[in-house]
């Protein structure tokens, strides 16, 4: 028998979030001639897709790295961790054969063919984005994320995403629109649209193209039932794509707005365009168009006051979003918040983090008693078998990121299809109910 025409075995991890998953999945779709395996003990080469936003997230990416060298595997280090630190992590860590940075995944087969050959390759600026004609979807059959742009001109100045992943990028419309069509064909029904700015969409590209307008192409995909937006920048939040969400019957009712902060004193020094008369406004008005929102906040930025942060948690207590994640300041290096004073401890840091989501879990149960007593269309998405109950999820509920819905059903479901769901309880941010037949 010939071992040299078995398809080498990869094995991939992807992380950070969903932008960066779809780049992995794109990467996937790419490889040619090689199998895929569940097992890093079974793979001939590991991948890893790495995450550098924040120090956490590097961490994490470090571990992981660390964590594959046992396997004693060719092992490729791709994304957003080498386009900044190739250098380092290949001295540091020497067991790594290859890196690839955010815009060489065309290199992916030749890299491996490489590795495998014994040769190591530092590909970081050397190749191309890809075009995505080629994708393998990890996440359920019926839902996927779609990319619409990459990069960012914002330039916060306590983020490195325009340092790693450069200016703001809009994805061709047309281009979009056909692997919108393509991801209906094999199955999608919920589209989940991406991108570091998702609001400032087409802003670059001198067509006419935007937002809205792509949203309402989408939207007459016929397979299409959800559409979904997160990232969406508060300056971005226009009343023409307010009443677009409200009126459109596959847009959900439901906007992820990276807010920050509430203190404009915070706010300046986070080099953000919106300040809190502003964000205020556009919150009520959300609010009184029924819209679901999802936010994230920073704690312990440089120069944060006691009465800073007061502000932010009564504006937490006050105005009452549905959703919510909080992260504690990290200092990059490159970035201007790094040399701001005075810089906030880690211990006050923690503390204010677990105030403030202590005080946001107290909003969601209040939130959660007008979901009580009521019928919901559920989207059902798997069976969780500790709980012994079905598992889905609200179209005011983003995958991995809000809670879900569990409940019983004495009839068969579709993994995929939705079901109208009476809501009994909710623990945390779970609902508990049982399906009904109406």
């Amino acid at each position: 028998m010939n071992n040299s025409k078995i398809p080498h075995k990869i094995f991939v991890i992807s992380l950070g979030c969903d932008k960066n998953r779809v780049d992995t999945e794109e990467m996937l779709g790419a490889l040619h001639n090689f199998r895929l395996t569940a097992d890093p003990k079974e793979a001939d080469v590991i991948i890893i897709n790495t995450c550098a936003f924040i120090e956490k997230a590097r961490k994490e990416a470090i571990d992981t790295i660390l964590q594959m060298t046992v396997y004693n595997k060719k092992l490729i280090v791709t994304g957003c961790l080498p386009e900044k630190y190739a250098d380092e992590l290949i001295k540091e860590i020497p067991e790594i054969d290859a890196v690839l940075g955010v815009d060489d995944y065309s290199l992916i087969n030749e890299t491996i063919k490489n590795v495998i050959i014994g040769k190591k390759c530092n590909f970081v600026g050397k190749g191309l984005p890809l075009n995505g004609e080629n994708r393998l979807i990890t996440t359920p059959l019926h839902y996927a994320y779609l990319k619409i742009a990459d990069g960012c001109d914002n330039h916060c100045t306590f983020c490195t995403i325009p340092s790693i992943r450069g200016k703001y990028r809009s994805l061709n419309e047309k281009d979009l629109l056909l692997r919108a069509e393509k991801l209906a064909d094999e199955g999608v029904k919920e589209l989940i649209l991406v991108a570091q700015d998702t609001t400032s969409y087409g802003k670059d590209l001198h067509d006419g193209s935007n937002l809205l307008s792509l949203i309402k192409k989408l939207s007459s995909i016929e397979k299409i039932e959800w559409i979904r937006l997160l990232y969406c920048y508060p300056d971005g939040m226009t009343d023409e794509l307010i009443n677009e969400i409200c009126v459109n019957e596959k847009v959900v009712k439901y906007v992820d707005i990276p807010l920050q902060h509430i203190s404009d004193s915070v706010l300046k020094r986070m080099g953000r365009k919106n300040f809190s008369a502003q964000i205020k406004e556009l919150i009520k008005k959300l609010k009184d168009n029924n819209i679901t929102i999802r936010t994230t906040f920073m704690v312990g930025f440089p120069g944060e006051s006691e009465e800073d942060f007061k502000s932010l948690l009564d504006f937490t207590k006050e105005f009452k979003i549905d959703n919510a994640g909080f992260f504690t300041y990290s200092k990059e290096d490159g970035t201007p918040s790094k040399l701001l004073k005075p810089q906030i401890t880690q211990k006050v840091k923690n503390q204010r983090l677990k105030l403030l989501a202590a005080t946001q879990y107290e909003v969601v149960k209040e939130n959660n008693l007008k979901f009580l007593g009521k019928i919901f269309s559920v989207r059902y998405e798997d069976m969780d078998f500790s709980k012994k109950l079905f598992k889905g999820r609200l179209s005011v509920q983003s995958p991995d990121v809000d809670g879900c819905v569990y409940f019983k059903a004495d009839f068969p479901l579709n993994v995929g299809e939705i079901y109208n769901v009476y809501i009994e309880s909710f623990k945390g941010y779970d609902f508990f109910g049982r399906a009904i037949k109406v």
